[in-house]
């Protein structure tokens, strides 16, 4: 049994961990200090705008917004494990939530990635480009979630509308052309190395056995 989990560890960590760190650390190399993007990041974006209409315009814009609920749910997550006094499960979500946003800061400063201006976004933004925060703070938010729920009911309804809602937010910040696709995925790689690096220290679970 013991070796058993010790193998699952070293899956989660090689497969979690290394490596969206080394997919991370390639796109941070490839971008740094070079203007515009790299590889097939423009292509994929004019690919996008090609199917550009008013309708999917409104769509993505009121999409794009979702993310502002990363907050709320946040806050909730916390009060539920307050009322469960699950102390080691609210210290990874705290811990992880919070670093995710010290991960954006200094990502953002660090590289300083303009952002891409290939056509009029109807939803511009002025700000630093790589990584997406949009991105880091979803994928933090899911992955976080569903490490906490993975031994209950819940973590199918939360790994399937968990993983949709990031993959719609991944594509606003690019049919809205305020980020390259590189961007984004440089957010959710290092958001999910992140929430399961920490998990892998803290070991938590939202729903304890009691004695």
């Amino acid at each position: 049994m013991w070796f058993a989990l010790m193998n699952n560890n070293w899956r989660c960590v090689l497969l979690g961990v290394v490596l969206p760190l080394l997919i991370f650390g390639l796109l941070t190399y490839q971008v740094w200090g070079k203007p515009g993007g790299i590889l097939s990041d423009e292509t994929i974006l004019w690919t996008i705008q090609a199917t550009a209409n008013p309708q999917l315009d409104a769509i993505a814009k009121t999409l794009t917004k979702f993310s502002s609920t990363v907050l709320p749910l946040a806050i909730v997550t916390v009060l539920v494990l307050l009322k469960q006094s699950s102390w080691r499960s609210l210290a990874y979500w705290l811990i992880t939530i919070l670093g995710s946003i010290v991960i954006k800061t200094t990502g953002k400063s660090l590289i300083q990635r303009a952002r891409p201006h290939l056509w009029d976004s109807p939803a511009p933004e002025s700000s630093y480009s790589f990584p997406s925060g949009h991105a880091i703070y979803t994928m933090t938010l899911v992955a976080a979630l569903v490490i906490l729920t993975w031994e209950s009911q819940w973590r199918w309804l939360v790994l399937i509308v968990g993983g949709l809602l990031v993959l719609a937010i991944g594509w606003t910040r690019l049919y809205l052309g305020v980020h390259y696709p590189s961007d984004v995925i440089a957010g959710w790689m290092i958001s999910m190395a992140w929430a399961i690096g920490v998990s892998l220290l803290i070991k938590p679970y939202m729903f304890e056995e009691r004695e």
